[in-house]
């Protein structure tokens, strides 16, 4: 059987706190990136395959085929390590029916359409929206930035 030991929302997806540390701590197997638009881009690959940790495995995948992939079973006897950008792909892998209970949120960068909720973390409304949505379903979202950090409740932070 496969093992989801996280899904993180990092829009840097594999970088060093992911790549190292996060992947260290879970003793993830695989990381699977999931972005329609990450797919398409040869150069953005090549820069996830040489972040990711040597004997890891690397999927980089659509939503649909990732969903298609998690709800097959794909990767028996695997811990697999989860990461995409926001929540709006959450909400797209739930309506494809890959339902998940918790949820790591890392680094949201600023821009100008969003609030800061944390350091770290920003959300525009759709963002915001997505994340109550999935709350009202039980996903729960915690802040954290490095495994050894306290967790902080998001859905909290949006009342």
């Amino acid at each position: 059987m496969q093992e989801i030991v996280n899904i993180r929302i990092d829009e840097r997806l594999i970088h060093g706190q992911v790549g190292a540390i996060w992947t260290n701590t879970l003793s993830a197997n695989r990381i699977m990136v999931i972005d329609d638009a990450v797919i398409n881009d040869d150069l953005q690959k090549v820069v996830l395959k040489m972040a990711c940790p040597a004997g890891v495995k690397l999927s980089i995948l659509s939503i649909e085929k990732a969903a298609a992939n998690l709800l097959a079973g794909k990767y028996e006897n695997e811990r697999v390590f989860i990461v995409l950008k926001g929540p709006e792909v959450l909400r797209k892998l739930w309506d494809l029916g890959f339902h998940m209970t918790e949820v790591t949120v890392g680094n949201m960068s600023n821009s100008a359409e969003t609030e800061q909720l944390r350091r770290t973390v920003n959300v525009s409304k759709q963002d915001v929206e997505d994340f109550k949505e999935l709350g009202k379903r039980g996903v729960k979202f915690f802040i954290q930035m490095v495994p050894n950090e306290e967790k902080v409740d998001l859905i909290a932070l949006l009342k």
